[in-house]
């Protein structure tokens, strides 16, 4: 981290150079030589780095003070540059309406002069010659601890560094020891000895302690007999190929009893490689690579291993990194097999194996069941975890008190009892392995509390206005920050919580223990403090502060400590002062990231917000806040300023003066008018907010505002990829089509009329259909389906509401190359009947139909909708039957029936479904949406059946009767009644 630090500061050296080499010379030249200092050593870092991560407790003291002393002076820098800046920004803007040039440089010379007049503790020149003076000597001492970027490894002695592996234990276990993994493993089985001729690579993926050792060897023990040739090779984090290759050959040779080739220990690459390629010529051969890291690993042993002629060859890696697939699918065929987590019946009976088999023959007492509840939950399946904590448990006293204090400080104990020392090391080595740059975007997940799922869209904003994502030529930045998403879940660091239609991440998160143990790490390195409500500790450099559920009373007394945060975010608060907001404001003005999105009962912000000139990210979403103050617009850094669900409904016109905001979401949603055109309201523009030339994302917008013409206003916003009005009226459709013709990266659009019965038109549009389009929504009456929309080849959501559409749309749509996701609701179609035709919709995976109150027959022909996962469909009064051809859906995996029909519900056959893994029914009781699961309906039909003498009357109740009823008539029909769960949908 002292190398993110110091490429922090360099990044920031440049620009200081270039943009203010004529303000102030003797700043320029001192800054000049800390660049050329700091790069002199950058050099050394990633090694200290590494050095100080990988055996923190028994590192070289000297070399970890030495990263420590250097991190600390990186940030001394990082504040006086950024304040420097603020200072020189603030002289410009009190004389931005001077422009004649040599009246600028004179005036700018003054300004010079005035800031080396300033009081020590305000002289940047004189503060950066200190800094550097301090670099110089932090780098002389390092050569005293005799450390260099050449020397490897750690000065301790090996008996130092020994610390107890479990992973060890896992080719050593019995089959009534492995809990959990007997479908994974007959998973493996099959393709292992699938009669196939080809090369077959098996990858078994996951985060580290999850088990993939474990269920490795349990397949190699099982299928090694029926191999000519078999061999299992744990391979180092840093091996050499030469030799892996030869240890390769070794172990073929030693499995059959037979000697090594004579002088293999001197052969070269070439020569081993020919030796294994003809020694395994015309063979079934079996080899497991275990714990891979290196992703172009099969590219060294690929040619040693061979696949055709005759050869069989069964390979499987173990990695916690999907991107080695990559690699091995250039020459082989690839079975991908990612590990999950044990299920809580599972990772219950291993628990209790462990920590009770020799007292209890396995059984948890009573008296302990709940705090051993509370353990297992928090390893969230993780079998290395379950098994050390078990362990752990085991050689306690089976008391409440005993027990009860490792449950309530689990936290601290991953980072200090050297007996749960196994599992923060395990668990940490997949951060040690992160590229300095995907280092503090993982940190990042501390910030926010355990079990919390982060939306995608925030996290990659976040990280940009942090300046942790550095740009790539030719590659918008938010490209660049989701790549580096995608690389830390593929690393198996990152869990994905929700799934977007498209199958990218929505949400995601980090493991609850993962978290314990980057907590004390973030705190080490001065990252982020994360305060609840019993801390009061506060460490000075702390560049980042999060506070969880209503920590503010610990936090008021460090205020003054904390100048120089970076970013703050209230998480889980209930309350919050308008004075602690003032108070904080006013102290942190070096803000980059200011974030209240969690503190829903926010109402003011402060009127000094404009005094935050580095803040490139200010989040109000959900709170109670209604205004803006006018200072906002000073903040000229702003990338995102995210408004959603606030109580903001204008815009001052102040916002036009934010030149380099890139994202502007802003809308309320009003839950009186649920499934009305009106729940969501736009807000009212002002007039020149087309000079925000850099928005990406505006929405939504108010089209019926008076004075101001909204779109001449838009078609100056030619970088919109995300565009959402509201209030459209039928004439404005020749308008917005001249707007959307400027708009050439438009991805989005999203635009619903005034009234249900307006009409769009955007039949204007024919003649230059916005083509880049990928997702659509129509909400409001159109004549018909416009002409456009079938030529939209990057379409990949399509959702139409209110249309009253008299022509099937689906023969429209249905030949859309890219349509994932389609969406009819609220009318949208007036037919009577929607039949999905052989080969259409092939891509597409979720379909929605809601709220179609004429349709009374669907369709569904062999061929169609091959590739359709998740089908939704709801309130549609006429429908009396299940859709037909619902067998033909081979690839459907969750369906939900919303608000169907009484009679519905009761009478139809629904064997058809069986064989779909969810399927729910939902309806709202008591103001609630509850869920029903098919084999509680299929049963309540039965008795329901058996009772035919009151067939009538239940087909006349309403669904909250047939529940009440349902539990009060018998002790069979109480039985019936399943668990309510809320059901949380949308269409």
């Amino acid at each position: 981290m002292a190398e993110t630090a110091v490429g922090s500061v360099i990044d920031k050296l440049i620009p200081l150079l270039t943009e203010e080499a004529n303000l102030l010379r003797s700043v320029h030249k001192e800054v000049a030589k800390f660049k050329r200092e700091l790069q002199s050593i950058l050099a050394f870092l990633k090694d200290a780095d590494r050095r100080a991560e990988d055996e923190e407790d028994n590192i070289n003291y000297g070399v970890k003070v030495w990263v420590e002393e250097l991190r600390e002076v990186a940030f001394q820098i990082e504040n006086v540059i950024d304040e420097y800046t603020h200072h020189v920004a603030q002289k410009r803007q009190q004389h931005e309406q001077r422009s004649h040039r040599r009246k600028l440089i004179g005036l700018l010379q003054k300004i010079a002069c005035f800031i080396i007049r300033l009081k020590p503790r305000h002289d940047t020149a004189s503060t950066i010659q200190d800094l550097k003076q301090a670099v110089r000597e932090i780098n002389e001492r390092s050569q005293r601890y005799g450390f260099n970027s050449t020397q490897q490894g750690s000065t301790t002695t090996a008996q130092d560094n020994v610390w107890y592996d479990p992973r060890n234990n896992a080719r050593f276990l019995q089959d009534t020891e492995v809990v959990g993994i007997e479908s994974a493993r007959d998973e493996l089985m099959n393709v292992l000895e699938r009669e196939s001729p080809s090369r077959i690579v098996i990858l078994v993926v996951g985060m580290g302690g999850l088990g993939k050792t474990t269920l490795a060897h349990q397949a190699y023990v099982r299928a090694k007999g029926r191999f000519d040739y078999h061999a299992w090779i744990e391979v180092s984090k840093l091996y050499n190929k030469v030799e892996l290759l030869r240890s390769l050959m070794k172990k073929f040779c030693q499995a059959r009893k037979e000697s090594a080739p004579e002088g293999i220990d001197a052969m070269n690459e070439e020569t081993v490689t020919t030796k294994l390629r003809d020694y395994l010529q015309g063979k079934r051969y079996f080899v497991v690579f275990d714990d891979i890291w290196n992703i172009s690993f099969w590219a060294d042993v690929a040619n040693a291993l061979p696949g055709y002629n005759g050869s069989i060859g069964r390979i499987i890696i173990t990695t916690r990194d999907v991107n080695v697939a990559d690699f091995c699918r250039i020459s082989s065929f690839v079975h991908l097999h990612e590990l999950q987590p044990l299920p809580w019946e599972k990772a219950w009976e291993l628990f209790c194996n462990k920590a009770f088999l020799h007292d209890l023959q396995g059984q948890c007492p009573t008296h302990l069941r709940e705090l051993s509840d509370s353990i297992v939950k928090r390893c969230e399946g993780l079998p290395l975890a379950i098994v050390v904590l078990a362990g752990l448990l085991s050689t306690k006293n089976k008391t409440l008190d005993e027990w009860r204090k490792l449950s309530t400080s689990l936290s601290s104990e991953l980072v200090s009892n050297r007996h749960l020392e196994s599992i923060t090391k395990i668990l940490s080595l997949s951060y040690y392995d992160l590229p300095y740059y995907l280092k503090s975007c993982f940190l990042y997940f501390g910030i926010f509390p355990e079990d919390y799922s982060i939306r995608h869209g925030r996290l990659i904003r976040q990280w940009i206005a942090e300046g942790f994502v550095k740009p790539k030529k030719d590659k918008p930045i938010e490209l660049v920050a989701e790549e580096y998403l995608v690389e830390l879940i593929n690393r198996s660091l990152v869990q994905v919580s929700e799934v977007d239609f498209d199958g990218k991440a929505k949400t995601c998160r980090i493991h609850d223990l993962l978290r314990d143990i980057i907590l004390k790490k973030m705190e080490d390195l001065s990252f982020c403090r994360v305060f609840s409500r019993n801390d009061s500790n506060f460490k000075v450099l702390t560049r980042r502060i999060s506070l969880l559920h209503n920590a503010r009373d610990a936090f008021q007394g460090s205020i003054p400590e904390a100048s120089h945060v970076r970013s703050l975010f209230i998480i889980d608060s209930d309350t919050i002062p308008n004075s602690l907001v003032q108070t904080m404001v006013v102290n942190f003005n070096l803000l980059k990231v200011l974030d209240f999105e969690d503190a829903p009962n926010l109402d003011h912000l402060p009127k000094d917000i404009g005094d935050l000139f580095h803040l490139r990210y200010l989040s109000l979403r959900g709170t109670r806040v209604r205004l803006l103050p006018t200072s906002i617009g000073k903040l000229i850094n702003l990338e995102t300023l995210d408004l959603k669900l606030s109580l903001v409904y204008e815009l001052p016109v102040e916002i036009n003066k934010l030149s380099r905001l890139r994202y502007l979401l802003v809308y309320n949603w009003d839950y009186t008018l649920d499934w009305s055109i009106h729940s969501i309201r736009g807000v009212k523009i002002p007039k020149g907010i087309g000079r925000l030339k850099s928005l990406q994302k505006l929405y939504f917008v108010d089209a019926s505002i008076v004075g101001v013409d909204v779109f001449k206003e838009l078609r100056e916003l030619t970088e919109l990829r995300k565009l959402g009005m509201t209030k459209l009226r039928s004439e404005d459709g020749t308008s917005l089509s001249e707007c959307l013709k400027e708009m050439k990266h438009l991805e989005c659009l999203d635009i619903s009329s005034t009234e249900e019965e307006e009409l769009i038109d955007l039949e204007s549009m024919s003649s230059s259909p916005p083509l880049s389009l990928r997702r659509l929504y129509l909400k409001g009456h159109l004549r018909k389906l416009p002409d456009w929309i079938p030529k939209l080849q990057n379409l990949v959501r399509i959702r139409i509401r209110w249309s009253k559409l008299e022509e099937n749309p689906l023969k429209s749509l249905q030949n859309l190359p890219n349509l994932l996701e389609l969406g009819i609701c609220q009318d949208a179609y007036c037919g009577k009947e929607l039949h999905f035709e052989k080969d259409g919709f092939p891509q597409l995976k979720v379909l929605s139909l809601y709220d179609i109150s004429s349709l009374n027959s669907l369709a569904i022909a062999k061929g169609a909708l091959r590739n359709l996962e998740n089908f939704n469909i709801g309130n549609c009064p006429q429908l009396e039957e299940v859709p037909s051809g619902f067998q033909h859906l081979r690839n459907l995996k969750d369906v939900l029936f919303f608000d169907m029909p009484i009679h519905f519900l009761i009478f139809q056959n629904f064997e058809c479904l069986q064989c779909i893994s969810l399927v729910r029914f939902v309806y709202n009781i008591d103001g609630r949406d509850e869920s029903f699961t098919l084999p509680w309906v299929m049963k309540a039909q039965d008795y329901i059946l058996q009772h035919a003498d009151e067939k009538e009357e239940w087909a006349a109740m309403e669904i909250v009767e047939i529940w009440r009823k349902m539990r009060e008539i018998s002790t069979e029909g109480r039985d019936l009644i399943p668990p309510i769960s809320h059901a949380k949908f949308s269409f």
